[in-house]
Parts: C-alpha cells; sequence; structure tokens
C-alpha cells in the first residue's frame, strides 16, 4: 500500500523526524488560507498523487503570495499529470499539499528498503539528491552507501554516522544527520514499511536537515497492525479492478498485455504468465483466486478480468489441490452465462476431479477451449487472438 508524500510527512513527524510545516488542500481558497497562515514569504505547492516525477511533470510550483497559492491550485486540482510513473494515462490530481519554503543549501539521497541479500532493511545514503537512485546506481554506483541493520530498527550510530559523514555531512550537521537516519530507520520497522525514501533530504542554510520530500510503501500483511495507516489509503490513486479485488481477498495486478489470466498459486500464476509470452502473447494481468477458491470468488475474478477492456481474451489455468477442478469449473460455467462472455476463453484443468470439471466444460454448451496442458493452453488462447 502507498500513501501520499503529505501523509508520510505526518508519519514521520510522529517519530520526531524533522519535516516542512504545509497543509493539505483540496481547493484554491483552501491554498489560499494555507499560504497565509503559513506566514513566510515563499511556499510551494505539491500535486498529491501516488508517482514521482511530480517536479518535471509541473506538478510543484513555487509561489511567493497567497494569491499566487490560489491560481497554481486552481491550475493543479483537476488536470492528469503525467509523469515518468504515471504512465501514458496520468493521474487526477485531486490534493494538494501547500508547504512552507525551504532555504536549500545542499541536497541529499536517504532510503531504506528491505534487502533480501541482507535479510533485513538496508539504509541507502547518497550525496546525489533530487535525482532517482536508480540513475545514481547506473552511473555512479560509488555514491551510493549502505548499511543493513536489524528487524528492530536498530540501526547503531556508527553506521549512521559512517553515513552522514560519507554523504558530506560534517560537524553538527553530521550529528543530525544521524539523529534524522536512527529515527528513521525506527519509523521504518514500527510502522512495517517495505520502502521509504526520503529524496530530497536538503541541509538549509540555518543548518538543519529536513526531509523535503517523503515515500513509504507498506508490507500489506502487516496492514492489520496498523489502522491508522490503513485510514489513509486513497482508491482514487489505486486501479479500480485492483481494489474490487481486494473485497475479495483474490490478488490482483494489473498488466499491459491482452490475455486474461486466472490461475490458483502465485508460483503458477508467474509461470502462466511466462508460457503465455514463450508462446507469442501478452499477459494482461497477475489473478491468483487462491487455494480454497470457491464458485462465488471464481465468477467474482470473472468479472474483474473481462471489465478489462484491453483484455481480449482469458486462459484459466488451475491446479486442484484444496480447490477442485469440479468446483472450478461450476464457478466459471457461471460466470461465462452471468457476464456474456464474448472473448475466447481456454481452460486448463488437472488435480483432484479433474475428469468431472473438463465433463462439466464440455457438457455446458458454451464456446470453451479446453485444453491438456499448460503449453497447449498458452498456444491455443494466442492462436484464437490472432483469428
Amino acid at each position: 500500500m502507498n500513501i501520499h508524500e503529505f501523509q508520510a510527512k505526518g508519519l514521520l513527524a510522529r517519530f520526531g523526524v524533522p519535516v516542512p510545516k504545509g497543509h493539505e488542500c483540496t481547493s484554491a481558497d483552501q491554498a489560499h488560507a494555507a499560504f497565509t497562515a503559513l506566514g513566510g514569504p515563499v511556499a510551494v505547492v505539491k500535486a498529491q498523487i501516488h508517482a514521482g516525477g511530480r517536479g518535471k511533470a509541473g506538478g510543484v510550483k513555487l509561489v511567493k503570495s497567497a494569491d499566487e497559492a490560489k491560481s497554481v491550485a486552481k491550475e493543479l486540482l483537476g488536470k492528469t499529470l503525467v509523469t515518468h510513473q504515471t504512465g501514458p494515462a496520468g493521474q487526477v490530481v485531486r490534493r494538494l499539499w501547500v508547504e512552507a519554503g525551504s532555504q536549500i543549501a545542499k541536497e541529499y539521497y536517504l532510503g531504506i528498503v528491505v534487502d533480501r541479500a541482507a535479510g533485513g532493511p538496508v539504509m541507502m545514503a547518497s550525496s546525489e539528491g533530487g535525482m532517482d537512485i536508480e540513475e545514481v546506481a547506473a552511473n555512479r554506483p560509488e555514491k551510493i552507501l549502505k548499511a543493513a541493520f536489524g528487524s528492530k530498527g536498530d540501526l547503531s550510530k556508527a553506521e549512521a554516522k559512517r553515513l552522514a559523514e560519507g554523504i558530506g555531512l560534517k560537524g553538527a550537521l553530521a550529528e543530525r544527520g544521524v539523529e534524522f537516519m536512527l529515527k528513521l530507520a525506527k519509523a521504518f520497522v514500527e510502522l512495517d514499511c517495505s520502502l521509504m525514501e526520503i529524496n530530497p533530504l536538503v541541509e538549509t542554510k540555518d543548518g538543519q536537515v529536513i526531509a523535503l520530500d517523503a515515500k513509504m510503501n507498506f508490507d500489506s500483511n502487516a496492514l492489520y497492525r496498523h489502522p491508522d495507516v490503513v485510514a489513509l489509503r486513497d482508491l482514487h490513486e489505486e486501479d479500480p479492478k485492483e481494489v474490487e479485488a481486494s473485497k475479495f481477498d483474490l490478488s490482483y495486478i494489473a498488466l499491459d498485455g491482452n490475455i486474461g489470466c486466472m490461475v490458483n498459486g502465485a508460483g503458477l500464476a508467474m509461470a502462466t504468465m511466462d508460457v503465455i509470452k514463450l508462446a507469442g502473447g501478452e499477459p494482461a494481468n497477475f489473478l491468483d483466486v487462491g487455494g480454497g477458491a470457491t464458485k462465488e470468488k471464481v465468477k467474482e475474478a470473472f468479472k474483474i478480468l473481462l471489465s478489462d477492456t484491453q483484455v481480449k481474451g482469458v486462459l484459466v489455468n488451475i491446479f486442484g489441490g484444496i480447490m477442485k477442478c469440479d468446483v472450478i469449473a461450476e464457478g466459471v460455467i457461471g460466470a461465462v452465462k452471468e457476464v456474456a462472455l464474448s472473448v475466447p476463453l481456454v481452460v486448463r484443468l488437472e488435480g483432484t476431479n479433474v475428469e468431472k470439471g473438463k465433463t462439466m466444460l464440455e457438457q455446458s454448451g458454451l464456446p470453451i477451449i479446453t485444453a491438456s496442458n499448460l503449453d497447449e493452453a498458452a498456444n491455443r488462447i494466442v492462436a484464437a487472438l490472432k483469428r
């Protein structure tokens, strides 16, 4: 789960991490009032969407008066912002963050990710702030310093000092940087984050270290421990199909292809997508209905698949272990009848009650193409789309 920048800053402030003052706004009048309340000579109006690259796309504006803040807010609210992370469709701006201006002396990068190789969280720091960390990693990898720490957020002061001094912080600034890093590590672990990014971390002209931007992703499996974080979820920023799938406990991720996939088990789903590509097709989604799906869940999964207008064909690949093939067949038949299927459908079943399931499909009188193995299923759905 992702949240907005202003929400991330609110969470960080709870842990004592220094962040600029600001106000959330959903109207131009609120932006006018926010500038006045901040009381400074300048402020920054920031579009709030779940994507990076907002500044380059015109979503971050410096303003020097309340009237200018109002004017910029009118321009941004309702605008579709297209960045390198939104894709060509872009994302509609529904919220703004009006933030006090900062006297920036130097920009740095600070981030934390869960690193499988390290077996836990790893903090990354770089003197190359304001840039995409991927670009720094590709072109100047020596500029990225790393420090692993434990699952209790126990980043050592020695390691934090090594990072702070390594990116160029000195004296009192280095001490403030160390405190910043220790608090950030604590917040990362206690909030069950999967990613935390401060880009840029800035050194101000009056000798402070603050988070000028903040991004957080959370481990969805741990959200039950954080109802306050769940309350920050913005459904406008998510794919409607993924939101609908979550209501039925379905694992769904939209992709760019035209072959809808319905599979039980994450490993089998990934293998299915690989075989589709090997056959010359492109998967439109990752959809795992789980090991114990009911016929009702299968029907809902089918509806979600077919609600995607780019889906031109569907491949169902089910291994019946806990889930029985006849239950899947019943769900598929019910779904096809209910949604008035208008695209080719290939079904491959294997496992418990497989013969019963196949017989049900064959005797349904519906335009369902069956296959005995995954290669055959992938080739048949790809061929069906070429007709």
